[in-house]
């Protein structure tokens, strides 16, 4: 089959289980037909599908995906720093029914609970009014509390017209004190750790999302330092491919020359320079800033021929 897009692995992709528009059996269907080697769900902190719904059964996507001519990935990309924007590590082939991913999952969910619900009163106190059924019920989707992720709120803040795109929602919210509340998050460091303890790899996604400058525990230091740090922990990789001209960066390299500069940057420094299209099936909802199932990602030699990588 002759591939229809960028990169045939795409090690970067969300499904329903978080804030994409997809049910992981659509995006495995989707990569099929596009003609992918291999995907990752990496939905929000929350655990892979263990079973998806196929045709009234429940069926491991994991065999389902092989069936359909793809290996899938199962992962978490965990939101970590709590300090920090944008500070995410995308875990991959890891013993997701280990208690300590149990636990560290449960802690995140009553964190992100407590957060999201100050987040939609205050953001109804100050002119833009939506209720938390509303974001429960987002996208026609009954979710949990625990399932609710916060870019389903700024999903509905473009649908409702508050602002023209998910995007500016989420620059809303963060450069207004009042509304940038501070859920508790992982250290990025315990996630790698957490990664290597449990069976699987940890890869820093979307580098250049983080601040140029960044201040924690009392501390200011230069993204490259903040990532210095993480690589001394033993991060396994960065991604490099990725759709920075489809969401908030506002830096003045292009995507083109991002792509290039942490690829040469890190490529003595972590074992894998991986890519991915943080896929979200936008499309489903606007036609702005669409990003594809492997727009961004890595090339089926690399998988193969990367230690860590076959090894998943």
């Amino acid at each position: 089959m002759k591939l229809k897009t960028n990169y045939p692995v795409d090690l970067h992709c969300h499904t329903t289980g978080s804030d994409g528009a997809d049910t992981p059996k659509e995006l495995i269907d989707s990569a099929a037909e596009l003609g992918m080697k291999v995907i990752a769900i990496t939905d929000h902190d929350v655990l892979p599908p263990s079973k998806i719904e196929v045709a009234e059964q429940m069926v491991d996507p994991v065999v389902y995906a092989k069936n359909k001519g793809v290996k899938l990935l199962p992962g978490i990309e965990f939101s970590c720093e709590t300090e920090i924007e944008d500070v995410h590590v995308v875990v991959l082939g890891c013993d997701y029914t280990d208690p300590k991913i149990l636990e560290i999952n449960q802690k995140i969910v009553d964190s992100k609970i407590d957060a999201y619900q100050k987040l939609v009163e205050l953001l109804s106190e100050k002119g833009y009014p939506m209720t938390w059924e509303e974001v429960l019920n987002y996208n026609n989707i009954s979710r949990k509390p625990e399932d609710v992720q916060k870019k389903l709120i700024f999903n509905l803040m473009a649908e409702k017209r508050y602002v023209d795109t998910w995007s500016d929602a989420k620059l809303l919210i963060r450069n207004d004190p009042q509304l940038s509340i501070k859920r508790e998050k992982p250290g990025a460091i315990e996630i790698i750790k957490l990664a290597h303890e449990t069976g699987g790899i940890a890869i820093l996604a979307h580098p250049y999302l983080i601040d140029p400058v960044v201040k924690t525990q009392g501390e200011t230091m230069s993204r490259d330092d903040f990532i210095k740090t993480l690589v001394n922990a033993g991060l396994d990789g960065i991604e490099a491919a990725y759709t920075y001209d489809k969401t908030t960066y506002k830096g003045e390299l292009t995507k083109d020359e991002i792509i290039k500069k942490v690829a040469l940057d890190y490529q003595d420094k972590v074992k894998i320079i991986s890519g991915g299209s943080d896929y979200h099936a936008d499309y489903k909802k606007t036609d702005k800033n669409i990003r594809s199932i492997g727009e961004c990602g890595i090339t089926w030699e690399y998988f193969q021929q990367n230690e860590r990588l076959a090894k998943l």
